[in-house]
């Protein structure tokens, strides 16, 4: 007789490889071993394997983030499974869909001081969509209990895949003994009397009135913009975008992770040159009477400031899954309907002998804004946004970036170019540093064709650097790490120019260097110290005859320099434009 919960666990896992789930995280364990090996029984599922529960949780999370489908994350008992919170935090603010699978006591060991037992019954609370516990695994379990826990794994996957996306929570209890009884192999043997669930949703069409009211109002406003904010919408929906913008004639101000910067014309400069003073020279200035948005709010402080005071009576909001997006709460209109299929039928319902364009102005401010940016990149001493330029530049076509919070994410989409086929992707869910490195190699484990670049600083590879175990597997992943000893991102606070604290209890200089950190998790590993060395090794690591291009390079420069240069470097852009020598 099989094992009952070997049982369980072959047909949960087959319903969900029938449901299209692809990936699996695993952390070792004793209490998931049903799972464990009913994961690794299945041909159509390939297993992750991870030392620790956080780092197994952001890999996930950004395999996820990558393919845009669930990928399934399993752990032992106790506290294994609090170790996966900050993933699901991020992954639920962030809408990144995962199933997260917990082996637990059964009942009658809980509350008994067994050890490594804890309460995990909603572990996670409001951060996931859905929890369930599956039932007790017998050695004959009725057919309804079969369909019961087939039907789950389907629930599971239509829940962490549906609108809006992300993390679901199943949790296991396993009664001992736990693996294959001595001398026995573990063979899976399905019921036949346990159907596939098969779940599917549809994409939520805009009316024929609500296209008709939104043509309406971008035909009656010449003036209005397009944002497009992280996670907009995948390819189809970059070009249909783009073609909405060509059609009413509004700019497109595209943040670097929206992927839409892809796209050549859009703006991407804007952080440069849309402040107060600067936008009141450009024709009308900057009074959008419509402001269209698609995603999540904007990266960029000067382009939420210059939309708070825009003074726009129009602002709609176009969202699939109904999330709100806007932190200073001036939408008048959220439109929910699927994003790509509003811009494609209110295109068809305009007049396209009345498109209009105000923005020539805006687009020479942004063609001005880059030449003078990398003028003043190339004149610049050696700092850190010099560097990420760089590194952006050096990229192969098609490559993915991670950019890391804090300041990787802020200079990406400051320097970020459009019309290149880079993608970009970030985690500001929740914006922590933690499970960067983790992030960034799941996204290189998606897809081993494409190189991919983890851009962090140097606190948030300290927070994980356990996850640098996972990327010597994985040829095509660099990570980047800019080194400015310590918390950079701290100089831009009030705070900075009160020290003391500020350098004790903010900055917290560490002194250290990563090079032992490479070596221990058998990684190569070279450091760059100015701009001419970092050019080096950028163009040897994706040379074409380069068949080991994982490393970590590390990329050293001063954080107070580093933020001096950058308010010179802007101050300098700006003053240029303020006598009249860039609009």
């Amino acid at each position: 007789m099989m094992n009952p919960n070997l049982l369980l666990s072959d047909l949960f896992v087959d319903a969900l490889a029938k449901g299209r789930l692809r990936h699996v995280c695993i952390a070792p364990g004793s209490r998931s071993t049903p799972l464990a090996l009913a994961f690794a029984a299945h041909p159509e599922v390939q297993v992750h394997m991870h030392l620790d529960e956080r780092s197994a949780g952001f890999f996930a999370l950004g395999l996820a983030l990558a393919i845009n489908e669930p990928v399934a994350m399993l752990c032992t008992s106790g506290s294994a499974a609090a170790n996966f919170l900050p993933a699901i935090v991020e992954a639920h603010e962030s809408r990144v869909p995962l199933i997260v699978l917990t082996a637990d006591r059964p009942p009658e060991l809980r509350g008994s001081g067994a050890n490594q037992t804890m309460d995990q019954l909603k572990l996670y609370g409001d951060h996931v969509l859905m929890f369930a516990e599956l039932p007790l695994p017998e050695a004959e379990p009725p057919a309804l209990v079969q369909r019961h826990v087939r039907s789950m794994a389907a629930r599971a996957m239509a829940m962490a895949n549906g609108a809006p996306k992300g993390p679901v929570h199943l949790n296991f209890p396993f009664r001992k003994p736990l693996e294959p009884a001595a001398g026995e192999v573990h063979a899976r043997r399905l019921p036949l009397d346990a159907p596939f669930t098969r779940m599917d949703r549809g994409a939520l069409q805009p009316t024929e009135q609500q296209v008709g009211d939104l043509a309406a109002m971008l035909q009656q406003h010449a003036r209005g913009v397009i944002v497009c904010g992280p996670r907009s919408g995948d390819a189809a929906f970059a070009e249909s975008v783009v073609a909405l913008s060509q059609a009413c004639g509004y700019p497109i101000f595209a943040d670097a992770l929206s992927n839409v910067r892809r796209h050549a014309g859009v703006l991407a400069h804007y952080d440069l040159w849309l402040d107060s003073k600067l936008a009141n020279r450009l024709p009308d200035g900057f009074t959008p009477e419509v402001v269209l948005r698609f995603g999540a709010v904007p990266t960029s402080q000067a382009l939420n400031d210059a939309l708070a005071t825009c003074g726009a009576q129009h602002r709609v909001q176009v969202v699939a899954d109904g999330a709100w997006a806007d932190d200073d709460f001036r939408t008048t209109w959220q439109l929910h309907a699927e994003p790509t299929a509003v811009c494609q039928r209110v295109i068809a319902a305009l007049d396209a002998t009345r498109a209009r364009c105000w923005s020539h102005g805006w687009q020479q401010a942004e063609q001005r804004a880059r030449q003078s940016l990398q003028r003043e990149l190339d004149a610049s001493a050696w700092f850190d946004m010099q560097a990420v330029s760089d590194v952006l530049a050096a990229l192969p076509p098609n490559a993915r970036v991670f950019a890391g919070n804090s300041l990787s994410v802020r200079h990406v989409d400051v320097l970020a170019q459009a019309g290149r086929s880079v993608e970009i992707f970030g985690s500001r869910g929740v914006s922590g540093i933690d499970g960067n490195v983790s992030t960034a190699l799941g996204i290189a484990a998606a897809d081993a064709s494409r190189p991919t670049v983890g851009l962090i600083g140097d606190i948030t590879l300290f927070h994980d650097m356990n996850g640098l175990l996972l990327m010597k597997r994985l040829q095509n992943a660099t990570i980047v790490v800019v080194n400015n000893d310590g918390g950079g991102i701290f100089h831009r606070l009030p705070i900075a120019g009160i020290d003391p604290p500020f350098t004790e209890l903010f900055l917290t200089p560490h002194g250290l260097r990563f090079e032992a950190a490479a070596k221990l998790h058998g990684l190569r590993y070279q450091r760059a110290e100015n701009r001419e060395q970092l050019q080096a090794i950028l163009r040897e690591q994706w040379r074409a005859e380069n068949d080991a291009p994982a490393q970590l390079i590390e990329i050293s420069t001063d954080s107070r320099a580093d933020a001096s240069e950058r308010r010179r470097m802007i101050e300098r852009i700006r003053a240029a434009s303020a006598d009249g020598k860039q609009f």
